[in-house]
């Protein structure tokens, strides 16, 4: 089973990739916030259908979380337009490996304290070398 959700998640990577080359193009043509919009609005219509005709949730229990847990969406329009800024300037690659050790860092500071509510799992050396790593690949990827 683990190894059917990492292919899932691998599958969204490159979506990811994807995502971030069709965007660029979007916002080369109609402008860097007018093409995080339109991304999102295709996107929200698509969700909309998908949860009409699947969901099994209650939308109105949205009224009953903690108001940082609708922080999402504005880091989802954050993460977008910036991936449609910098893309057609950076290049994919340069774009997505800086994109991924920020990831990496990140996700590696949330999971040593417990952030958020996630469980904690503490720094080792490996995930610091795998840090490390990450940034030195950010380097190779960005110098031209």
């Amino acid at each position: 089973m683990q190894w059917l959700l990492m292919l899932l998640v691998f599958i969204g990577g490159v979506g990811v990739a994807i995502q971030s080359t069709v965007n660029g193009g979007l916002g080369q043509k109609v402008g860097v916030f007018e093409g995080a919009f339109v991304s999102f609005l295709v996107g929200t219509v698509a969700l909309f259908l998908v949860m009409l005709f699947f969901g099994r949730g209650n939308l109105l229990n949205v009224f009953q979380v903690p108001k940082w847990q609708l922080l999402g969406g504005l880091l989802g329009a954050f993460y977008v337009s910036t991936m449609v800024l910098t893309v057609p300037r950076l290049g994919v690659a340069a774009s997505i490996i800086t994109l991924i050790a920020a990831q990496l860092i990140a996700s590696s500071l949330i999971d040593h304290f417990g952030l958020f509510g996630m469980p904690q799992i503490q720094l080792d050396g490996q995930r610091i070398a795998g840090m490390i790593l990450m940034i030195i690949a950010v380097i190779l990827f960005t110098k031209r």
